[in-house]
């Protein structure tokens, strides 16, 4: 990872191109009030929580540390869940077949080897792996846990990741029964697994909380309650979850069952605040509440003021403006969707709206980090990109209206979450589409939880999203947008799409699978599925008696595992 971490396209005070800024997209003076109100509300409450409890960010002594989620954890069911805070959390709980370690290398984790061969796997368990009430953890518990991500009843958004697995798309589609999955517990301590097609990266696959195991008696014991609570869920990962409180803190302690115990310094890791407000995490920080924070540009500038040591990493997200391209909404018409192409400026929104460093302006889905076929391979594979042109696109607008059947383009529904940052980059956008192209934007604000169920059910017209890797492989970008991936929220489809996936799916061979990539790259800018914002680079605050907190670009990030707290 370090070989990008400090990449700056230019310095945050840079000229935007085109030499300068058009003023009448920054938010209103409406809007902002309502923002800045909002923000002292929050920052209050939690301030007056700060006040109630006297205990500082880290414990030497207890080895305790006290952290900020941004969000309530929407699903800490395994098997569905999708979002990051959910996945930040599972990833310090729970373990799958293999693990990352400090660098980010891949290591064993419930198994304690494993064979990869062309048509297949063969994981050998440890036998001290348990679970938190004391009962091994079986290669039966993956079983279970895979063939129920891929029961059609689950509706498991990520399922479509089991697919290099035998029969695994058959039987998600209900065309095979869970039982001819190609998986299967040869005993306890043995799991056997059958490709469908060969898949060299499947062990990086398998350190992805989907693939991680489920104890079916527990499940079946919990029904609909399963994961509600602290207590309707089994751990075998490094913490378990001692207490949650929704919307309001969880705390999670040292799993003295784990099987790699005592490389685990810290005996716990207490979410005493969930707010999404950087400006009342940060206020957190300075009081000494919590361990960690990231900056906005708002944040940023105070703590350069307070000369506050600010880290930076860069994510390996990109995010973007997805579009519905149901039948029934407007957003499905290209020339549209081609028009605001050309009418967006990715430097305009790095440095004049985000204004933090890290950020570099959004191009392509696929990030600069990944690796082609013998370098990055954007190098290789170079991304189209749109003319900032004006006139091109009042021409699209009404080759839109046309294409519609309408006299104008009705409002928009522009979905975000209802974080500062969001809701800036959501009035920035709405100002722009009104003053460059007439197009009117209502703003959609939902709480992290909503937002995700108006994505599934596709309440939207564009909608404010963002993707990070599941795995190191160009393909957990790539398949995206393949009209099998649920998470796929606009439900884009096309068969040359889906074929240049299934090409990359089923080769070994670097150059053929980065060629299909690369149409893939292509086919998303010709039919502009989706508007490229940025790729996310972040800046935060650390305690300084904190060390060994990983960032990383797959897996749990921030990850705490191996942090520790210094005198």
């Amino acid at each position: 990872m370090d070989n990008y971490l400090s990449m700056v396209k230019r310095p945050i005070w840079a000229t935007a191109r085109g030499g300068s800024f058009d003023c009448s997209v920054l938010p209103t003076r409406f809007s902002m009030r309502r923002t800045m109100t909002a923000t002292a509300l929050s920052l209050a409450t939690l301030l007056s929580s700060a006040a109630a409890l006297a205990d500082d960010a880290v414990d030497f002594g207890k080895q305790l540390i006290r952290i900020a989620l941004t969000q309530e954890p929407p699903l800490l069911n395994g098997m569905k869940a999708t979002d990051q805070v959910s996945i930040l959390v599972l990833s310090h709980v729970t373990e799958g077949l293999v693990r990352y370690d400090r660098r980010g290398r891949i290591v064993p984790g419930v198994a304690e080897s494993w064979d990869m061969r062309p048509d297949g796997a063969t994981f050998k368990l440890r036998s001290d792996a348990y679970w938190s009430d004391g009962k091994p953890v079986r290669a039966q518990d993956f079983v279970f846990a895979w063939r129920n991500v891929l029961d059609p009843a689950t509706a498991s958004e990520y399922a479509f990741i089991l697919y290099p697995v035998k029969n695994a798309e058959a039987v998600n589609r209900g065309q095979q029964p869970t039982t001819a999955l190609g998986v299967t517990a040869v005993d306890d301590t043995t799991l056997e697994v059958e490709f469908e097609t060969p898949t060299g990266y499947f062990d990086k696959l398998v350190a992805f909380v989907t693939y991680f195991p489920v104890r079916e008696d527990f499940y079946r014991s919990r029904g609909d309650r399963y994961a509600a609570d602290a207590g309707d869920l089994l751990y075998n990962g490094p913490f378990t979850m001692t207490n949650w409180v929704h919307s309001a803190s969880l705390r999670m302690e040292k799993n003295t069952r784990y099987w790699d115990r005592d490389a685990i310094t810290l005996n716990g890791i207490h979410a005493d605040y969930i707010t999404a407000d950087t400006r009342a995490r940060l206020n957190l920080f300075i009081d000494d509440k919590i361990v960690h924070t990231r900056l906005n540009g708002e944040t940023y500038k105070d703590a350069l003021t307070q000369r506050l040591r600010i880290r930076r990493f860069t994510t390996g997200s990109v995010f973007f403006l997805e579009y519905n391209h149901r039948s029934d909404r407007p957003t499905r018409s290209l020339s549209l969707r081609r028009a605001i192409q050309h009418a967006y400026d990715p430097d305009e929104m790095v440095d004049k709206v985000l204004a933090t460093p890290g950020n570099l302006p959004g191009i392509s889905l696929f990030p600069v980090w990944l690796d082609g076929v013998s370098g990055k391979f954007r190098d290789e594979y170079p991304a189209p990109t749109a003319e900032l042109n004006y006139a091109k696109a009042r021409t699209l607008m009404d080759a839109a209206k046309k294409e519609l059947g309408l006299s104008s383009i009705p409002p928009l529904v522009l979905l975000v979450s209802d974080s500062p940052t969001a809701i800036k980059q959501a009035e920035y956008i709405q100002g722009l589409f009104k003053s460059r192209l007439g197009i009117d934007i209502k703003i959609d604000v939902q709480t992290f939880k909503q937002r995700l169920a108006k994505m599934t059910s596709g309440d939207f017209d564009i909608v404010g999203a963002g993707w990070g890797p599941d795995f190191d492989d160009v393909m957990t970008f790539g398949d995206l947008f393949a009209s099998w991936n649920l998470n796929n929220r606009g439900r884009y489809e096309n068969p040359e799409y889906d074929r240049q996936v299934r090409i990359a799916q089923n080769s070994t061979v670097p150059k053929i699978r980065m060629d299909a990539m690369g149409e893939l790259q292509r086919i998303l800018f010709e039919d502009a599925v989706v508007l490229p914002q940025y790729e996310q680079g972040v800046i935060y605050l650390q305690h300084h008696k904190l060390r060994g907190v990983v960032r990383r670009v797959t897996g749990a990030d921030p990850d705490f595992t191996y942090a520790r707290v210094i005198r």
